[in-house]
């Protein structure tokens, strides 16, 4: 890989097997873009993915990526589609022969390929630069991080230095990482005038240093809508997770003035997924990100406003108005709602693992952490789909991956293509009737105490990662005294409260609950949060697309 030394700037990255062709390619891109953009050159798919995720740690954005496609080991769709999970936003070119055209073609649907050029180019002023042209035009239109770069200073064992990059990669905000005790850290540091002492230090485009930030006011600083542009909506979706951006997608395309709120970041848990294979109509896989990506730019398309790091603390009726309270004190009312909460994964009650939060013990950061376990020993909590997925993306770079299952086996939680595949995958390893005893550490992560739960026999094992996929809570408690829920919080609705045929109490309309309909008409339920769903992606979003649906019922008869 050919690299500058500098600033950082835009980057366009090739990849040819062949040595000749690579350097002619990056001599026609030069020629044209070398002073607007860096050009990154390699010659396998593995060494470009190696450079793609050295751009991303350090916060550079990469336009376009152009790829040919006969090359051995890893060819040019295989790469361009791991090169989506890094940089979503690139835009991708396949180089190939005539006898390839099909195969091309093939690739705009499966990789969602931007384009693809026969070679050879020449010349390149006909063949090669008006479509990048186009593509860089489209590129710096819709990608908003062309106008600047944020800066992290935080401490690698620093939890809500954690949190931080957890939020904005899962935005989508791209960001440089500097360690506080480096020297690029120590100079951000000095001239924001901050000690060190609370990380960490978020620095804005702009210059603007945020020490400690909570999630709204980073979001706002760094330019994600957290306040309702209207007083009322037709629809007010909460949550947006796979159910919740469904919902959002099919609610505004239909006319519906629709608000989305997430408290934290959209795409829930699935979208914290490295790689989801049993998705209808992605026969190769797409990861969480990119699924987010796509229904997040699908919604805002049709129309629909989506509010990040907003904490619903209430739902009020108010005649025909259904009133949503935040947490700081302002609310939104509408004529229906989607609850579309999800579910969180449950905290480890372990001694030892709500001290090492963020400092070794993880919540679903597989993706973001990925890059410091190169080389490590890797501990994965869980039995279901989400820890599967995290243990096949962590093998990449791990030594070593270990699966802790409570129960017997992975059949009963995990979808049979994923147990052939880590059964597959030669460094990692499934323990089950397995729990976590305690986790030891004083600062970081450094020891897990482990026991058989057959046996009752414990083991000592060194441990500097581990990350927890287990359980789901829903994050309903808000509703309270509003919204009927079993005991363990799942919100009920349509059949599920009418088991022996009447109505549930307070209800005062001549018709029964609709399917996803809660106690409280024009309040709908879809996803995981409801009681009994299948905790499967699709069927989220199935649900998302239904709750509309009978919203429309519901208003035409309001």
């Amino acid at each position: 890989m050919t690299q500058a030394v500098g600033p950082a700037r835009n980057v366009i990255l090739t990849v040819d097997d062949d040595p000749g062709v690579s350097r002619a390619v990056a001599r026609d891109l030069r020629r044209r873009y070398g002073e607007s953009y860096r050009i990154v050159r390699a010659e396998s798919g593995e060494a470009a993915l190696e450079a793609l995720r050295e751009l991303k740690l350090r916060g550079d954005q990469v336009a376009v990526v152009l790829a040919d496609y006969r090359m051995p080991q890893m060819n040019g769709i295989e790469f361009l589609e791991q090169a989506l999970d890094v940089y979503p936003g690139a835009r991708r070119v396949l180089l190939t022969a005539y006898a390839d055209t099909n195969a091309a073609i093939d690739a705009i649907n499966v990789i969602d390929l931007d384009h693809y050029l026969l070679k050879p180019w020449d010349p390149p002023e006909e063949k090669l630069y008006p479509v990048l042209d186009d593509l860089l035009q489209a590129w710096r239109a819709a990608d908003r991080t062309c106008a600047g770069t944020t800066k992290v200073v935080g401490h690698r064992w620093s939890a809500r230095s954690s949190g931080v990059r957890e939020f904005l990669a899962r935005n989508q905000v791209p960001y440089r990482w500097f360690s506080s005790d480096e020297p690029e850290g120590r100079r951000l540091l000095a001239a924001a005038g901050a000690d060190g002492q609370r990380l960490p230090l978020v620095v804005t485009p702009d210059g603007t240093p945020l020490v400690a930030p909570e999630d709204p006011e980073l979001a706002e600083t760094v330019g994600l809508a957290t306040t309702p542009a209207e007083d009322f909506y037709d629809l007010v979706v909460i949550g947006g997770g796979p159910a919740g951006l469904g919902a959002a997608v099919y609610g505004a395309s239909e006319g519906l003035r629709t608000l989305l709120v997430e408290r934290s970041a959209t795409g829930g848990q699935a979208g914290q997924s490295s790689r989801i294979e049993n998705y209808l109509g992605f026969p190769d896989g797409v990861s969480g990100a990119q699924l987010t990506d796509r229904a997040r730019r699908q919604a805002t398309k049709f129309g629909a406003e989506i509010l990040t790091a907003r904490e619903v603390s209430g739902l009020e009726v108010n005649g025909a108005a259904r009133t949503i309270r935040f947490s700081d004190g302002s609310a939104v009312a509408a004529h229906s709602v989607i609850l579309a909460t999800g579910v969180s994964y449950r905290q480890l009650t372990a001694p030892g693992c709500a001290d090492l939060n963020g400092c070794g013990v993880f919540y679903g950061s597989a993706l973001t952490e990925a890059a410091a376990c190169q080389g490590h020993d890797v501990y994965i909590v869980g039995g279901a789909n989400s820890a599967g997925q995290a243990a096949m993306y962590l093998s990449r770079g791990a030594k070593s991956v270990t699966l802790l299952v409570r129960g017997e086996s992975l059949a009963a939680s995990m979808s049979h293509y994923l147990i052939q595949q880590l059964a597959e995958t030669p460094n990692i390893y499934v323990r089950t009737g397995t729990v976590v005893e305690a986790a030891h550490g004083t600062n970081q992560l450094e020891r897990l105490t482990l026991k058989d739960v057959a046996s009752g026999h414990e083991e000592l094992v060194d441990a500097q990662w581990m990350f927890v996929f287990i359980g789901a809570e829903p994050l309903t408690d808000w509703l309270d005294g509003t919204v009927l829920r079993d005991e363990r919080g799942f919100i009920l609705a349509g059949p599920d409260m009418t088991v022996d045929g009447s109505p549930p109490p307070g209800w005062e309309l001549d018709r029964p609950p609709y399917h996803l309909e809660t106690n409280v008409p024009g309040v709908f339920v879809a996803g995981d949060a409801r009681y009994e769903s299948a905790k499967r992606v699709a069927s989220a979003v199935g649900e998302g697309a239904m709750a509309v649906m009978l919203v429309h019922r519901y208003l035409e008869q309001s």
